[in-house]
């Protein structure tokens, strides 16, 4: 399994930036996925979910400013971004939940696959 993120970047607090994730290794949408973030000296944290149906989690923190999604298609993930603020700056990881297909949760110990993470700052 091998899941590979791109998308992160620079941008002034207010902007967008949309995150991929790439998955090869597996069938992809029969498992949960994740996108988690992890700032310096913080530990890191949800930031959304999806499952096999298509169902979302978000945490409160992003809730009505970030969209996760999938295309199967193409087997990627995908973390729309609005409303940047700096406390959104940190490295975003991908992740992958293979014990589950829905109900998908924020807990990152239940995921086992993850990316190498891509950055993410936001400028006030």
């Amino acid at each position: 399994v091998q899941l590979v993120e791109s998308g992160g970047g620079s941008v002034q607090a207010g902007g967008s930036l949309r995150l991929s994730c790439a998955a090869s290794g597996y069938t992809f949408s029969r498992w949960c996925m994740g996108w988690f973030r992890q700032a310096p000296g913080k530990e890191r944290e949800g930031v959304a979910a999806i499952d096999s149906k298509g169902s979302t989690t978000y945490s409160d923190s992003v809730k009505g400013r970030f969209t996760i999604s999938q295309d199967n298609a193409k087997n990627s993930l995908y973390l729309q971004m609005n409303s940047l603020k700096p406390e959104d700056t940190a490295t975003y990881y991908c992740a992958a939940d293979p014990t589950r297909r829905l109900g998908c949760n924020l807990r990152s110990w239940m995921y086992n696959y993850w990316g190498q993470g891509t950055q993410v700052t936001v400028s006030s």
